[in-house]
């Protein structure tokens, strides 16, 4: 008993001291970053001669907890593995238009989705500024969209496994092409419902319930410079228009 005491308190010492050198860590990063106007954006890493920069800044070491950060960094995976799987399925939705006429709309449907989720996800995914019951929400949907995918109906865009199997008796080639890529978005589907469940395990972990939930949603929103500013607006604009049917003249 006496050693498992011991052992318990060695744990919590080691916690202490992980948590102790990201405080250190954020400080001297917060720091080097006062006197230059905050912080420089840094993701996407593109060269310096790019005409286009950096649009985030993107430091999971620096930005996360020591005790989440392995989680965010498999989430951070991932959406890489995300992007690389509408990047594929975009060149397998071309192939498929070569030797099909009648599906130019699947490759131009297949083009939008790499332009449009690959940006928006990352948006969703890594903007804390709602928490977790915007994250949960976002999630759900994006989980939802992988499935679609995986599915693949004809005409949306994606080398899923019905589109795949209509693909396979156009051509073998380009149906095992379309085969293999409705596989990518398949495991794509299974790894974000095991990451669902493991990031809403960690937050029951925390004590955490889905009014708490609700309530650091609610908590994010009124904190938002944008939603006082619009807030601030209404109030005004009801006030205003309450006077002037106060002080209107009846006839």
């Amino acid at each position: 008993e006496q050693v498992r005491a011991q052992a318990e308190l060695l744990r919590r010492q080691e916690e202490l001291e992980k948590k102790a050198a990201e405080l250190d860590r954020r400080e001297r990063e917060l720091q080097s970053h006062g006197g230059v106007g905050g912080r420089k954006n840094n993701w996407p890493p593109l060269p310096e001669k790019f005409p286009v920069g950096p649009c985030f800044y993107h430091d999971i070491a620096v930005d996360i907890p020591v005790e989440f950060q392995k989680t965010v960094k498999i989430m951070y995976n991932l959406w890489m593995f995300h992007a690389g799987t509408l990047f594929v399925n975009m060149f397998g939705c071309l192939f498929w238009f070569f030797v099909d006429p009648l599906r130019g709309v699947d490759f131009g449907l297949a083009m939008l989705w790499f332009l449009l989720f690959t940006p928006c996800s990352f948006v969703c995914w890594s903007d804390s500024s709602f928490r977790f019951f915007v994250f949960f929400f976002v999630y759900i949907c994006q989980f939802g969209v992988h499935v679609l995918q995986s599915i693949g109906i004809t005409g949306w865009g994606t080398c899923g496994w019905i589109a795949a199997l209509t693909g396979l008796n156009t051509s073998i080639p380009v149906g095992i092409i379309m085969l293999l890529i409705a596989a990518l978005f398949t495991a794509l589907s299974v790894g974000s419902l095991i990451m669902f469940k493991k990031v809403h395990a960690l937050y029951r972990t925390t004590g955490a319930s889905f009014e708490k939930a609700q309530q650091e949603f609610a908590t994010g929103v009124m904190s938002n410079k944008t939603v006082q500013t619009a807030a601030a607006n209404a109030a005004a604009n009801a006030a205003s228009n309450a006077a002037r049917g106060a002080f209107k003249p009846t006839p």
